[in-house]
């Protein structure tokens, strides 16, 4: 069983990269089941439209997770209320459109899997107790017992709690990863219980920018130059960031864990 899991897709740059590569991806590593984090996917970098996780789902996404620019387009309130395969994070505040988990047959329809999405509490906006949710949905979604395997987006700006969970969930899910850093981080490793772990497996996007917006014009914010403008995605060539799970199909546990990166100026 193989799962593939890529970071934040960033703009035109990332949804390019992915049309232009996924397709060969999923078939030369034989994946069985691929989730992406979109909250960035849409033109400005902000949010995703219907339009867009649509041609993502057709591209061979099963899911989509996303963070705290999940509500930045009007759209995106209705539709996640029609589509499951769309999720927001789990602790934003209860009465919230759509749902923070869900399960899904892999391509074969012989295997379920548990997609969950949970957003960290310290620098993000404003949600309910993440660890309280995290401990909450573990009771729902367990490996061999209503899911084959399981995998966790934790969207989150700081290691600290992405290791927590990580720990959290060594040996309930088959893979906890991060999200929304952009920048891939060199942890990747099976974790003492048998859950494959990363901390942040960076984005899909030009990573000749600053976290994917155009670098020229980041540099103007940082200086405070009264010429820069709202920020916009960088429009170079985009890598695609993630990583590869294989996993028993008896545990439900990872025995193996790949970097994906390819493609634009970042490099294995």
């Amino acid at each position: 069983m193989k799962i593939l899991i890529l970071g934040d897709v960033m703009g035109p740059s990332g949804r390019k990269a992915l049309k232009e590569n996924l397709p060969r991806i999923i078939k030369e590593n034989k994946i069985n089941f691929s989730i992406v984090n979109g909250e960035n996917a849409a033109d400005d970098g902000k949010g995703i439209t219907e339009e867009i996780a649509e041609k993502l789902f057709s591209l061979g996404i099963d899911v989509i997770t996303s963070g705290n620019h999940i509500w930045d387009k009007e759209e995106t309130l209705s539709y996640i209320e029609r589509e499951n395969r769309l999720l927001r994070p789990a602790n934003l505040a209860d009465g919230s459109p759509g749902r923070g988990f869900g399960i899904y047959f892999t391509k074969d329809k012989k295997y379920k899997v548990g997609v969950i999405n949970l957003m960290g509490n310290v620098f993000m906006r404003k949600t309910e107790d993440v660890f309280k949710k995290a401990k909450e949905i573990s009771e729902k979604i367990k490996i061999k017992k209503n899911v084959d395997f399981s995998v966790v987006d934790f969207h989150g700006e700081i290691t600290s709690e992405k290791m927590a969970i990580g720990h959290f969930f060594d040996g309930v899910s088959t893979c906890v990863v991060g999200t929304h850093t952009h920048v891939p981080t060199a942890d990747t490793r099976i974790l003492e219980k048998g859950t494959a772990y990363q901390t942040d497996i960076g984005m899909c996007g030009d990573y000749n920018s600053v976290i994917g917006m155009n670098k020229e014009n980041s540099l103007k914010k940082f200086f405070k130059d009264k010429e820069a403008i709202k920020h916009y995605p960088s429009d170079g060539v985009g890598t695609l960031s993630g990583i590869i799970v294989e996993a028993d199909k008896v545990s439900g546990l990872a025995i193996k864990i790949s970097r994906l990166i390819t493609g634009g100026v970042l490099k294995k």
